[in-house]
């Protein structure tokens, strides 16, 4: 067996020295660069930009363990630059699972909710460069094979933000999704088609994939830090008139899969009521809301930290360092 270096892992240029037998040197050496760029490729070291678009999945987490390393299998490296994980102070081995998988991962320093989360998650990927940012669940309810679809209907000009739904076709219930949930979301999604003025299957998808431009014109920091922060982006994505795409996806609902108990979600739902509301208000100019302004660069304070092998540095953020992001 001959390995060949110069910066790249010999695990992945190794060729037998039956196949130089058997080829001139010319030959022998296209085929050699044809062979070894596959196989660096299958490695995932060097993911194909699709239309020149760095993409970024972020993985909000909470006591994750048990289905983090099956969704992440999943992720299409070969198009995926980054996975970029935020712990929200898990009590399982998440952290330590994420850092085994080769993760970037951030640790908040206590339970701030599923908000907080993902502002994090947005922040990090934009301070890394990101063009498109993939939100994927790791509790594999969703189904990471479709962030190639959902990536290229923005990374090709057709949409700046896109959402998998649940609801489109006819899998939901098939898929476990618990009837009074079905009852609710269908129920809240009318409501919200009426009072936003626009055309949804669903509000309530936790798959989604933006453009930079989107994350960097919404006012992110004004939502919630609880579960009501999806629903307030997504009415932020049309009251700022981004086009919003939306494409079917399968439901899964099992035992390991993190789910909102019945409370939980009555609150989200009164959350969805009133951000409706706050919406048509706003729209009517009988009242203005923060979560409807412009966003503005602010400062943040420090109460996450970068950690494992994939990071940079292992102190917690700064004001001056999220500041502008």
């Amino acid at each position: 067996m001959i390995s060949f270096g110069g910066g790249i892992s010999e695990e992945y240029l190794s060729i037998s020295s039956d196949y130089i037998a058997s080829n001139t040197p010319i030959v022998f050496e296209i085929r050699l660069i044809i062979a070894a760029a596959a196989t660096y490729n299958r490695g995932n070291r060097f993911p194909q930009m699709l239309n020149g678009q760095k993409i970024i999945v972020v993985m909000p987490a909470y006591n994750a363990a048990r289905t983090l390393a099956k969704t992440v299998a999943e992720i299409p490296r070969d198009i995926v630059d980054e996975i970029l994980l935020v712990d929200d102070a898990s009590s399982d081995e998440t952290v330590e699972l994420a850092n085994k998988l080769d993760l970037t991962v951030f640790l908040h320093e206590k339970n701030f909710g599923y908000g907080r989360n993902q502002k994090t998650c947005y922040r990090e990927a934009l301070r890394r460069g990101a063009d498109i940012v993939v939100m994927v669940h790791p509790d594999y309810q969703y189904s990471p094979h479709l962030i190639v679809p959902m990536v290229g209907m923005i990374a090709y000009g057709e949409y700046d933000a896109v959402i998998a739904s649940r609801i489109l076709g006819r899998g939901a219930l098939a898929g476990g999704m618990p009837l009074y949930k079905y009852i609710s979301n269908r129920f809240l999604t009318l409501v919200q088609n009426i009072l936003l003025g626009y055309k949804l299957s669903e509000y309530h998808t936790g798959f989604r994939a933006f453009s930079r431009t989107v994350l960097d014109s919404l006012p992110l920091e004004e939502n919630s830090d609880d579960f009501v922060f999806d629903n307030q982006m997504l009415a932020q994505v049309i009251h700022f008139q981004f086009r919003l795409g939306e494409i079917s996806s399968p439901t899964r609902y099992f035992p390991e899969a993190s789910s909102i108990n019945f409370s939980r979600s009555m609150k989200y739902g009164l959350g969805v009521l009133a951000t409706s509301l706050r919406f048509r208000l706003e729209r009517m100019k009988l009242s203005h809301f923060k979560i409807f302004t412009q966003a503005v660069p602010k400062a943040h304070d420090a109460y996450y930290t970068e950690i494992g092998a994939a990071a940079s540095h292992t102190d917690k953020l700064t004001h001056d360092q999220t500041a502008n992001l």
